[in-house]
């Protein structure tokens, strides 16, 4: 252990020279402001680049207008050349571990032929707006791993915590030739629903002993669960992760059929360990074996693909509403009304959505 490298490790650097041209420094800038093609971008993409899909990625991500029309002619050069992967997605409360088993869990993964894009969604800060994007430095070994892409997002102010483009980032990684693709959740609020609407495989990380079995036992969470994996399960929380597994098992079965006609199982799995990351992915892989010949897995992707549309007209009539320099005019008239109880939020909705409709 003592020798083990990590990935946190900061190299030394280079001494800047006393007196640098201010020529040198304009081409430099000049070289920075350079913006590649649509096309090379692709290109690079479809080669298996990860500078140019994280370049893409940023574009997507991106509110700049210009950004976003090249990024719409980007993923729409490489749609043809998506939807070749398996997309699992993962979530669980702050502090199950995620991070740890997905690090455990990617690595098994490399280790057998796989390539693993991992999109891990950050919380934002509602005051600051901020966000760690610390996802690198907790799997610090996936890292560096030849045959594995991380790429941490902030949720910003989407609901849920999944980040406003994951679902574009998805079809960018699958173009770049990963077969694999992970996404992790914050965890809070809708999440579940979010990731559940984008992934093939619903994964629900739990903790035994930590209070929580009566509130992963919840309807909505337990129905959308493909499968449950009582994490930690080691040294002195062996016991109770077995226990937990038998109460859930107990839940999963008062339940109906699934529409796939899959029985979720529960797990117990030790990321530290690496303990039950083999059993899991052969569970999932026979998952994937049951919707794909009973012909589930088309049509669940199917029903996604119209969800992702319904999604996206309605982003971009609220970004276009708010975007409105008439409606920003009006909007700040009518938060100065309300605070001075001059009108009411519902009135000054209606005066404002019904200006957007004759805009």
């Amino acid at each position: 252990m003592a020798n083990k490298k990590s990935a946190l490790k900061e190299n030394e650097g280079i001494s800047a020279p006393e007196i640098t041209s201010n020529s040198a420094i304009s081409k430099i800038k000049e070289s920075r402001k350079h913006k590649k093609s649509t096309d090379t971008l692709v290109s690079a993409i479809l080669n298996e680049n990860i500078t140019a899909l994280s370049q893409a990625i940023t574009l997507v991500e991106s509110k700049n207008t210009k950004h976003l029309e090249q990024a719409h002619a980007i993923i729409k050069a490489c749609l043809p050349h998506a939807n070749q992967s398996i997309r699992i997605g993962i979530t669980g409360v702050p502090g199950v571990g995620k991070s740890t088993f997905i690090e455990a869990f990617g690595t098994y993964l490399t280790s057998i032929g796989k390539k693993v894009a991992v999109l891990a969604v950050d919380p934002s800060s509602s005051l600051t707006k901020g966000s760690i994007l610390g996802d690198k430095t907790r799997m610090e070994d996936l890292v560096k791993d030849k045959n594995a892409f991380i790429r941490p997002s902030p949720s910003g102010t989407s609901l849920g915590g999944v980040a406003r483009k994951t679902r574009e980032s998805i079809i960018l990684c699958e173009a770049a030739g990963f077969d694999t693709i992970i996404i992790e959740t914050v965890g809070v609020g809708q999440s579940e629903t979010a990731v559940h609407s984008m992934v093939d495989f619903f994964l629900l990380l739990k903790l035994a002993g930590a209070g929580d079995e009566l509130q992963g036992i919840k309807r909505g969470i337990i129905e959308m669960a493909d499968a449950i994996a009582i994490n930690k399960a080691d040294g002195d929380n062996t016991m109770r992760a077995k226990l937990a597994k038998v109460e859930f098992n107990r839940a999963l079965h008062m339940y109906p059929v699934k529409s796939s006609t899959w029985q979720p199982k529960v797990v117990t799995c030790s990321a530290i360990e690496n303990q039950g990351i083999q059993d899991l992915y052969t569970m999932i892989s026979d998952y994937l074996k049951l919707t794909v010949d009973n012909n589930y897995f088309y049509s669940k992707r199917n029903e996604q693909n119209k969800f992702w549309l319904i999604q996206t007209i309605e982003e971009q009539l609220k970004s276009d509403f708010f975007d409105n320099t008439d409606i920003k005019t009006a909007l700040n008239k009518q938060l100065k009304l309300i605070e001075a109880n001059k009108t009411t939020p519902f009135v000054a909705a209606e005066y404002l959505l019904g200006l957007g409709s004759t805009k």
